[in-house]
């Protein structure tokens, strides 16, 4: 259908810049991942993994969800389990689904759906926990459960309640669009978007025929989980970037994710196969009492924010965020994004940034320039503590492994007899 690898990567480029994903519901996740719905199945984060091979934050979140869904009483048991090979481990990507850090999601755990209303593909993400010891970092606790319950029966139907009020849902490119330009880049800064977010709800969710406990309750929550919309963001890239995916040829990268030990991407041309390497560990800055000998190998699924161009290839557009990740000044992020620009084939017209002499945001990371310059994209991500029950610990960037996507390129070559 293409003649060449540049004609197919215009396509996947129109195809990004058409795509508009609305936030329409909150289900759970057994109703939008039905393979959930039988038996002991658990989505994660990254290319396949086993439970032998998990790492300690990974393994956290895989006890917690087991202790929350009543498969264990105790965390000897929900190890019992979960070693004896009694559950199922499907990477979100298999599904349509992506999940921060362990990118643990259940059946009854409530999940984030939305559409790109203009291509008719659907995406998911678990809702974010909040700060402190949270299940996508690996802790299981207490604690943990009883914010997991409160998020399944008190959050989610409200939210729900509230989106259903709305026509069409939240309009994320919008909402996005805005965000962009009071200093979010949507992985590691999501303040703006979830503020914009508050505003967009608060008066569905004021007006619903709910106790005014949990009408409370929620806004208050809402109003203090600063990084809320990151999960937004994560499936808003997600149903962009498989949209894209449809197109069968080129050398776009459509997905990036990590499981503590692999580092995977797919790319256009290749379809679903998975490239891998082993996973980089983040370098950054550490909460009080920790250090770099503290931190777990890269992991998550929220890549897929810088397979879109934003995150970190978006450094710019959130200065404010440098420091907490450790990585400069201005010049530092000015230097940041100008590096990604030469990985990547275009800019996203609908996120422009002011600091960046309202350039778009990076678009089409391509494999062809990422092993030509050696340059690998930047993540900016969270440090999830090396062993479970801990959570988080810092936060900081990492280097996605160059070998994948030479592994990437080699492929594309062999499957496609086309010029660049």
């Amino acid at each position: 259908m293409y003649s060449s690898i540049a004609q197919a990567n215009e396509a996947i480029i129109e195809r990004i810049k058409a795509a508009r994903p609305h936030w329409v519901a909150v289900r759970p996740a057994k109703e939008v991942v039905t393979t959930l719905a039988s038996g002991r199945k658990l989505l994660h984060a990254g290319p396949p993994i086993a439970w032998e091979e998990m790492t300690g934050p990974m393994r956290g979140a895989c006890i917690g969800a087991s202790l929350f869904e009543g498969w264990a009483a105790t965390e000897e048991e929900a190890v019992r389990l979960l070693g004896q090979g009694e559950v199922e481990f499907i990477p979100c990507h298999h599904v349509g689904a992506v999940g921060p850090m362990g990118g643990i999601t259940s059946a009854n755990m409530p999940v984030l759906v939305v559409k790109d209303v203009v291509h008719g593909n659907h995406a998911c993400c678990n809702l974010n926990e909040g700060i402190g010891k949270v299940m996508r970092f690996g802790a299981y606790g207490d604690d943990v459960q009883q914010r997991l319950r409160w998020m399944r029966d008190t959050l989610a139907p409200v939210l729900q309640d509230a989106i259903s009020k709305l026509e069409n849902g939240v309009d994320l490119t919008a909402l996005m669009a805005q965000a962009i330009t009071m200093g979010d880049e949507f992985h590691q800064r999501n303040i703006a978007a979830s503020s914009l977010l508050l505003r967009t709800l608060s008066p569905a969710i004021a007006g619903l025929d709910r106790p005014k406990a949990e009408v409370i309750e929620v806004l208050q929550f809402l109003s203090v989980t600063d990084q809320f919309f990151l999960n937004l963001a994560m499936a808003y890239s997600k149903a962009v970037m498989d949209a894209a995916a449809v197109i069968k040829a080129g050398s776009v990268v459509t997905a990036m994710t990590r499981n503590g030990r692999d580092f995977g991407i797919r790319v256009s041309g290749t379809g679903d196969r998975w490239f891998t390497a082993p996973v980089n560990t983040p370098q950054g800055l550490f909460f009080t009492g920790y250090s770099q000998a503290d931190a777990n190998p890269d992991i998550g699924d929220s890549a897929i924010t810088e397979t879109l161009g934003i995150g970190g290839a978006a450094m710019i557009a959130a200065p404010g965020v440098t420091r907490f990740v450790g990585a400069g000044g201005m010049g530092a992020a000015l230097e940041t994004s100008e590096e990604m620009a030469e990985i990547y084939l275009d800019h996203n017209p609908l996120f422009q940034i002011p600091s960046w002499d309202f350039k778009g945001a990076c678009l089409g990371l391509d494999i062809r320039r990422v092993v030509e310059t050696g340059i690998t994209p930047l993540i900016n991500t969270g440090i999830a503590h090396r062993e479970a029950g801990i959570g988080q610990v810092g936060a900081g960037t990492v280097r996605a492994p160059l070998l994948c996507f030479e592994k990437a390129l080699e492929a594309l070559a062999e499957l496609h007899h086309i010029t660049a």
